[in-house]
């Protein structure tokens, strides 16, 4: 366990049966931080409206998060489009956790980063909502079936982690081409306040990449990669793939069961 400079995390999406909660409190135990940025999606209130499916580790990681921020942990917390009621509260803090719109974040090597979620870059999000709810819906279901997947992959004795819905984005031409489209709206907007780079969440895809001399990075989620970005002591950015490395196929399979 050693400690990095910055977390960023981001599409948690508490509340949700999909979330893997206790994944992420196993990488957070790992990973103490000087800093910590959760980009939007932290809380699903859209997915809380259809169905509430709120457990004992939902409740601990926020009380993890509370813990660290008052033991001295720089907390900074950006909602997203599904926890979007609480960017009526930007600037103001919830026990020692700052929330705001959007950052800027200096790296130890001097990259100055823009910090947002976004969905304010997505035209579906922002224009058509309801295909939003929906494509929301059928992402969970992959999510789900991936669960019998996984279990069914490990009878048949195959091994390593396979994502069904990663399978399906890499497949899908129309969704590639909205990630695509995605990440060059969201590094334009960086490259138009004379940025270094942009870290973001939204699409669920996480990455660290250069685009047109810029850097972009996705932090991925807590619901199907289980992915996040580290930054170290010398600036260098990592991208985690926690369900890889730290979890067997076994144990992945055993705690998105009991989540269901």
């Amino acid at each position: 366990m050693s400690r990095v400079r910055t977390l960023f995390l981001s599409d948690i999406h508490l509340g949700t049966r999909a979330c893997q909660a206790d994944r992420l409190l196993a990488f957070l135990r790992e990973h103490p931080a000087d800093k910590v940025f959760l980009i939007g999606d932290i809380i699903d209130f859209w997915a809380m409206k259809r169905s509430l499916a709120w457990t004992s580790s939902h409740n601990t990681v926020i009380q993890k998060l509370l813990r660290r921020a008052r033991h001295g942990e720089e907390i900074i917390f950006i909602p997203g489009n599904h926890d979007e009621a609480l960017r009526l509260y930007c600037g103001m803090r919830f026990g020692d956790i700052r929330v705001e719109r959007e950052w800027v974040h200096e790296t130890a090597d001097g990259k100055r980063l823009l910090l947002v979620h976004g969905d304010e870059y997505d035209q579906v999000t922002r224009h058509h909502r309801w295909v939003a709810v929906l494509g929301d819906v059928s992402y969970n279901l992959l999510v789900r079936l991936n669960v019998w997947l996984s279990w069914a992959r490990r009878k048949l004795g195959i091994s390593g982690y396979w994502s069904l819905a990663g399978y399906a984005k890499r497949k899908v031409k129309t969704a590639l081409q909205f990630i695509f489209d995605f990440e060059a709206s969201v590094t334009h907007a960086a490259r138009t306040r004379g940025l270094d780079g942009v870290v973001c969440g939204h699409i669920h895809w996480a990455a660290i990449r250069e685009i047109d001399g810029l850097r972009y990075v996705n932090c991925g989620d807590w619901v199907d990669s289980c992915t996040a970005i580290v930054e170290h002591l010398d600036g260098r950015l990592e991208l985690i793939e926690w369900a890889r490395a730290a979890c067997s196929e076994t144990e992945a399979s055993e705690l998105a069961v009991e989540s269901l």
